[in-house]
């Protein structure tokens, strides 16, 4: 039996980080040579970034994207100053490939599993806060007990969660208030108050529970418009984003929980959001009482079109495992 190890890669393209753990031994690609050169300098921005990321040279790179251009008899990029941009016609033929390579990676599993290998490559895509929170526990549970389940990991919104489901670029989400979709499949979800989150020595921190009027007489730490419990404030309480509220305004939900650990301010998140700080007491959690506070969700999705194999069902197991003892820590926590 040929002896595989795990790799673990980090790798960030444009907004979005990327964590990778691969087979060290992997499998011939199916795919052609000039739709992966392709696609992979979509990812990168450039051939030469694409050369180094899959140790071929460039010139070889760019003659395959010249002969798939002839062949298709439209450019798939355009050739900027400071790298390559996908043309409409490439973004098409990128999305076709990316699809093409997920049912090869669902065939490969299949095949092994026949033949009684339970191997396989899993891509999830996941928010930010889970990365210092269930996500790691999830990856060494994986790896421990299901050594030939790869995973790729991907950092992103929950539009973005949605989208790479239906997309076919991602094949479970773990994500927040996940918009019902009809593409969409949700295996699990739970139910989270909506609150705020303070230093254990904040003045609002000895109460069970807040109001909305009790918390904007603080300074608040927003999260950006990209996230739906920042969409969820807008919606049912535009008056917090009048002038003079001192709010600072942030896309990372770290810097949040940074601010609101320091004491100066509160943050409108989660318990799941916060778990971390919550289980070892540098955070305490408020509901907020309002009539009409709603709560938020956790859910863990596939795309609904496609049947779901062993080793996925293996992922999501663990997904949902690790998130429902992580909430059962928290409330631990909280009625200790």
């Amino acid at each position: 039996m040929v002896a595989l190890s795990v790799i673990a890669v980090q790798r960030r393209f444009g907004n979005h980080a990327y964590a990778k753990l691969e087979w060290a031994v992997p499998m011939p690609s199916l795919v052609p040579a000039a739709l992966r050169y392709a696609d992979q300098v979509a990812r990168s921005g450039s051939i030469q970034r694409a050369a180094k990321e899959l140790n071929v040279a460039a010139s070889a790179i760019n003659r395959q994207i010249i002969q798939l251009e002839g062949i298709l008899g439209v450019p798939l990029f355009e050739r900027m100053a400071k790298g390559m941009r996908l043309t409409p016609a490439g973004d098409a033929v990128i999305t076709l490939a990316r699809r093409w390579h997920a049912d090869e990676r669902r065939a490969a599993a299949e095949l092994q599993q026949l033949q009684g290998i339970h191997q396989g490559h899993v891509r999830i895509v996941a928010m930010d806060s889970h990365v210092n929170g269930f996500l790691p526990a999830v990856v060494l549970q994986l790896a421990r007990e299901h050594p030939r389940i790869a995973l790729e990991i991907e950092i992103g919104s929950t539009d973005a969660a949605g989208s790479a489901l239906i997309g076919g670029t991602a094949d479970v989400a773990a994500v927040f208030n996940l918009s019902p979709r009809r593409e969409l499949h949700v295996l699990w979800s739970a139910e989270l108050p909506f609150g705020c989150v303070v230093a254990p020595d904040h003045p609002l921190a000895r109460k069970r529970s807040i109001s909305m009027q009790e918390a904007v007489a603080h300074p608040i730490a927003l999260q950006s418009r990209a996230l739906m419990i920042r969409r969820y404030l807008e919606t049912r309480h535009g008056w917090l984003f009048t002038e003079g509220q001192k709010v600072v305004e942030t896309n990372s939900l770290q810097l949040v929980k940074a601010l609101a650990r320091s004491g100066g301010y509160i943050a409108f998140t989660s318990e799941l959001d916060a778990a971390t700080e919550l289980i070892d007491g540098s955070l305490v959690f408020l509901p907020v009482r309002d009539k009409g506070a709603e709560p938020q969700t956790v859910s863990v999705a596939i795309d609904g079109r496609k049947p779901i194999n062993r080793i996925g069902r293996i992922v999501v197991q663990a997904l949902v495992d690790n998130i429902e003892q992580t909430l059962a820590r928290v409330h631990a926590g909280r009625a200790s």
